[in-house]
């Protein structure tokens, strides 16, 4: 495997780049708002710089074109990394190391031929982090945030890492927005989304659960593009995902504490603050937390719901979201908690990720309003799953 590398001298595009970067500046021109412009300037100089390789003892550049393309991604994207960014196969990307690279397609890993400088991986975290807000250092060694496309960027910084930064990218794929672009791409069949669809124009409250990477995220937000479109929409994640599309929705995300420890948004507060806003449905992006007990109250007020929730099966999603409204505090007892679960859910999707990376949906439960012994009664909808 032949690697791209970016690191050692400066070479000819690298001068171009930097002169590129002086004209948007004296130019006052924002690439992302007048990409024609930039795009403009890269070309002019490219030529300029050609014009005058030969009589400078120069190396000329060949590939024009290619050549204007890699210094737009330098100035305007995400340098090296956004030919990975632009590729739409490719669903994530992550940095252990600047020379330890890995992409997934089709739900499967494999390495990219790239090579960076920590410099490099420091100045793109920098770059992605500049419209978000959010920072990483030692103080908050951790960050989450959501990009301009909607992709989700997590980041973690030694100490806590051994050596390198560590860099995850989830990119937010587009072709997959709603539930007939999950039936076409064999993720489930024609008949469980049509169960699934009814339901969510009937207002019954859903559930997604299943692994990391299972596909939980990209169906619940198909289960929302089904709503009615009279239905306003209300979602709440910690960090942006869902990216839905619907005429009247409202998109909140949580907010980390300030260097002081103060300003901390929490799940729990915006579940509160989104039934103040008069939602037909509430969404939850995941629930993790105490949060569900904050869900489980709002589902019982009659308010339709919608989250994902890790799990290993439907029946282990019902115990999880039954266990972790304890974490809201001694006072909440399990005898309340069951009942008002298996009144206020009512079906559960289980998505699971294959050893071929093929993300589909494996169980479809419904809840019967009842429990017995502990446990929310369920069972299976009948219908052919994929």
């Amino acid at each position: 495997m032949s690697f791209a590398t970016v690191t050692g001298p400066r070479t000819g595009i690298d001068v171009v780049a930097e002169r590129v970067r002086e004209r948007l500046r004296s130019e006052e021109v924002d690439p992302a708002r007048d990409p024609d412009r930039a795009a403009h300037i890269a070309h002019s100089e490219v030529r300029r710089h050609n014009d005058f390789a030969l009589a400078r003892g120069v190396d000329v550049i060949d590939d024009e074109a290619a050549s204007v393309r890699t210094l737009l991604a330098s100035v305007a994207g995400y340098g090296p990394v956004q030919a990975l960014l632009d590729d739409p196969e490719v669903e994530e990307i992550w940095i252990n190391a600047p020379d330890r690279i890995y992409v997934a397609r089709g739900g499967r890993s494999e390495r990219a031929p790239l090579v960076l400088s920590e410099t490099a991986v420091r100045d793109l975290v920098e770059r992605m982090l500049q419209a978000t807000g959010r920072r990483v250092d030692l103080s908050q060694p951790f960050v989450d945030a959501s990009l301009p496309d909607g992709s989700r960027l997590h980041v973690v910084i030694p100490d806590i890492t051994r050596r390198h930064w560590a860099v995850n990218i989830r990119k937010f794929l587009t072709r997959f927005r709603s539930l007939d672009d999950l039936v076409a791409a064999g993720s489930l069949s024609t008949d469980a989304a049509a169960v699934l669809g009814a339901a969510v124009r009937e207002g019954q409250s859903v559930i997604v659960s299943g692994a990391t990477h299972a596909g939980k995220t990209t169906l619940l937000g198909a289960l929302i593009a089904a709503s009615p479109p009279e239905h306003r929409i209300v979602t709440v994640e910690e960090t942006f995902e869902l990216a839905v599309r619907a005429p009247d929705v409202v998109a909140m995300q949580g907010r980390q504490p300030s260097l002081e420890g103060s300003g901390e948004v929490s799940l729990r507060r915006l579940v509160k603050e989104a039934l103040r806003m008069r939602p037909d449905r509430l969404v939850v992006g995941e629930v993790r937390d105490a949060e569900a007990l904050d869900l489980i109250l709002a589902l019982n007020t009659g308010v339709p719901g919608a989250a994902t929730v890790h799990a290993n099966s439907a029946t282990d999603a019902l115990r999880k979201l039954s266990s972790l409204p304890l974490l809201a505090g001694r006072n909440i007892d399990r005898d309340f908690l069951l009942p008002a679960l298996a009144a206020s859910v009512d079906l559960v999707v289980h998505c699971v990720r294959d050893a071929s990376g093929r993300r589909r949906v494996a169980e479809i439960m419904r809840t019967t309003g009842t429990v017995t012994g502990g446990m929310v009664d369920t069972e299976p909808v009948g219908v052919n799953l994929a």
